[in-house]
């Protein structure tokens, strides 16, 4: 029986994630549903979408769509099944994960195991038959690099696990692009590297308000190993960088760069902001989830300007103040020439 010491510490963990992730209080999810982790699916699919609008191609046929993120869902599905039965053993020992449906005995350990390999197998049929090989190579790329790279390999014994284990989350651009043009570009290059300057920056934030729990199980999270200053100058640093490569959008989308790049300014200063406030309070865990919750809306905001930049109105607007600033200036020059 646990000490009520430990019945605090358990409800203590808990209480942190909810109030980061408010939908946690609200809507309990069904074990089999649990393990899947479906609150990380819709901005991944957010940015398969993304790398889709960097395309000439855009928009694709309803079809392709739909067979793209369905067969993206059920990868993450998979992915996010096999992260939970590699990690149920250190789930039972850490207070915020001992009562999920794996280590609390809810689901076994062969139906959760059944379960992944059938959404592997259903979504690797859906991007082959629907999509094209190179789209259903890279899902399957980002599901192995997930559940391999980084839940197995990196997770456990560097603290810089989620600047390289962060690949995983940075293909679903490149499927995007792969299956709208059958190809990878630049510009969804361009997205993959976004999204992978932005991961360290997104997680730690939260990893700050869960380093006792990282540290209780010995997982090396940077907050847990450095502590909050040195991993807040981190987080300063790659968001920096996260907002500078956010502005190569303007370069990278075939047409309507200019909306984008005018759109984007208020979300880069939005985040600046909040890095900066928990700069000068580094064990502040308001700041922390501030940057955290922010972190996820940039993202989602940056996905979705993409898809309004290639939108018919984007693109007369571009034309529009290109013409504009080029009559202006013969204007300027005439003026200068008199």
């Amino acid at each position: 029986m646990k000490s009520n010491f430990e019945n605090i510490n358990v409800q203590s963990s808990a209480s942190i994630r909810e109030e980061v992730v408010p939908s946690r209080k609200k809507i309990k999810l069904p074990p089999w549903l649990e393990v899947a982790k479906p609150r990380l699916i819709p901005l991944l699919l957010a940015t398969t979408l993304g790398g889709m609008a960097l395309s000439e191609e855009w928009p694709l046929s309803s079809p392709k769509l739909v067979c793209t993120l369905g067969g993206g869902a059920l990868a993450a599905a998979a992915a996010g099944a096999l992260n939970c039965l590699w990690e149920m053993d250190l789930d039972k020992r850490m207070t915020r994960t001992s009562n999920r449906a794996l280590p609390s005995g809810k689901l076994s350990f062969n139906t959760v195991f059944l379960g992944a390999i059938s959404c592997t197998f259903a979504a690797a049929m859906l991007l082959v038959s629907g999509v094209n090989y190179l789209a259903a190579g890279l899902t399957l790329l980002g599901l192995c690099s997930y559940v391999l790279l980084y839940t197995i390999v990196l997770k456990p014994r560097t603290t810089q696990n989620i600047v390289f284990g962060g690949v995983a989350g940075a293909i679903p651009p490149l499927v995007g692009a792969s299956a709208a043009s059958g190809h990878v570009g630049l510009s969804g290059w361009w997205l993959f590297g976004l999204v992978m300057l932005w991961t360290p920056a997104h997680f730690w934030a939260l990893a700050i308000l869960l380093k006792d729990d990282y540290a209780s199980v010995g997982i090396p999270m940077l907050p847990s190993v450095k502590g909050s200053v040195f991993t807040v100058k981190a987080i300063s640093r790659y968001g920096l960088a996260t907002v500078l490569m956010s502005v190569f959008g303007i370069f990278a989308l075939p047409e309507g760069g200019l909306l984008y790049g005018i759109l984007v300014i208020p979300f880069n200063a939005r985040l600046l902001q909040l890095i900066s406030r928990l700069r000068e309070s580094p064990d502040d865990k308001l700041q922390a989830k501030g940057v955290f919750r922010w972190s996820i809306l940039y993202m989602f905001g940056i996905c979705l300007l993409l898809l309004i930049s290639r939108t018919d109105i984007s693109v007369q607007f571009q034309n529009q103040t290109l013409s504009l600033a080029s009559s202006i200036l013969f204007q300027v020059n005439n003026l200068i020439n008199i």
